[in-house]
């Protein structure tokens, strides 16, 4: 067993190297740049969406609910389309240096749990191999694994799903290379 604390190195390091290999993968290379789509007519959909005073949230229409969906009148409204989900955020430019505070810890605690999982199924001094195998699965199942699911239930495209899907290998290989070397010997 290696204890968490003789494993602060490998967490902040690859931490810190995911959080920049993630921001080279976002502005080098180009192929995030089809993510998203503009909307047809956006000043018409962007001055309906304002003209209903639609709070920053987390929306989907039709909207129903479990008693709702069965009715004719409510299929006939998923028949018609559009069927969607709809983010508003709050007005104004994004922070994004609010949001990559947020990416770096998001990508700190993953390490801690890739130290905690590591830390209690490896002993100090374990191969290379041995900590790059289970720090990968661990660290792979957090930032490769979660993105499925939004193909799944949010109607993601698949296309966008894979590429967080590989970003999710790419981040997951550079955790297990950090941990596995500076595992404690």
């Amino acid at each position: 067993m290696a204890p968490i604390v003789a494993l602060w190195l490998p967490i902040l390091l690859s931490a810190v190297i995911v959080f920049i290999v993630s921001s080279l993968m976002h502005v080098v290379l180009t192929y995030h740049n089809s993510d998203f789509k503009p909307i047809a007519e956006e000043e018409k959909v962007s001055a309906s969406i304002r003209a209903a005073a639609v709070a920053p949230g987390y929306y989907m229409f039709p909207y129903c609910n479990h008693k709702q969906i069965k009715s004719p009148e409510m299929q006939e409204k998923f028949r018609q389309g559009p069927v969607g989900m709809l983010i508003v955020r709050p007005n104004g430019m994004p922070h994004m240096g609010k949001h990559l505070a947020m990416w770096f810890s998001y990508c700190l605690l993953i390490s801690i749990f890739v130290a905690y999982l590591a830390g209690n199924t490896l002993v100090q001094g374990a191969p290379y191999l041995a900590v790059f195998r289970v720090a990968a699965t661990a660290a792979f199942l957090a930032y490769g694994i979660g993105p499925l699911s939004n193909s799944i239930w949010k109607g993601h495209p698949i296309a966008l799903t894979l590429k967080e899907v590989f970003d999710g290998l790419i981040y997951a290989l550079v955790t297990a290379s950090t941990f596995s070397s500076l595992w404690p010997r």
